[in-house]
């Protein structure tokens, strides 16, 4: 009986510890030229390799002849001196609910007479969504109660560029007619 006691006693001690050998064995037991490789290495070999690998943007061979408009509409693009253009451009984000927002937000500001808060949130509401007709048509009453008539003007016409019937269409033409009395 007591042998049998210890006997199960033993195993059970050696299946524990047998299950608690650290997880990463298979690490340890790398070979000698894995070690002195992985030993050779310096801090920039942990880097993203990301960084090394550049993604061709240039046209294909034919692209002038193919498409032989192209090098113009590329060339309108309004690109500052100081931004190198041979790599990848990053685009603003497009996120109408945030300028949904921005425009209410804008509205709040408005109707409290702050009229430069509500002209900057009409301003962010165009960057998250450009050519948006409720913040163009804003932001030019704004730039009109403001005073800067040249702004409202411009934001008054790109209006009815984006909407020429729309709701707010008769009141920008008025605007328009006042404005240019006013010079």
């Amino acid at each position: 009986m007591r042998i049998r006691f210890l006997t199960i006693c033993l195993t059970l001690l050696t299946s524990l510890s047998l299950a608690q050998e650290p997880p990463n064995k298979a690490a340890s037991n790398k070979t000698a030229s894995d070690k002195t490789a992985s030993q050779g290495r310096d801090a920039s070999d942990e880097e993203s390799s990301s960084l090394d690998t550049r993604v061709d943007t240039s046209p294909p061979k034919d692209d002038a002849k193919n498409h032989p408009g192209s090098k113009a509409a590329v060339a309108d693009l309004d690109v500052p001196e100081n931004i190198e253009t041979s790599g990848v451009q990053e685009f603003h984000p497009w996120n109408p609910m945030k300028a949904l927002k921005d425009i209410e937000v804008g509205d709040y500001y408005f109707k409290r007479k702050n009229y430069k808060a509500a002209l900057d949130r009409y301003k962010e509401a165009l960057y998250y969504k450009d050519n948006d007709a409720v913040a163009s048509f804003r932001l030019a009453v704004c730039q009109e109660k403001v005073g800067d008539k040249a702004e409202a003007k411009k934001y008054y016409e790109q209006y009815l560029k984006i909407l020429p019937e729309g709701p707010f269409a008769k009141d920008a033409h008025t605007s328009l007619e006042r404005l240019a009395k006013a010079r």
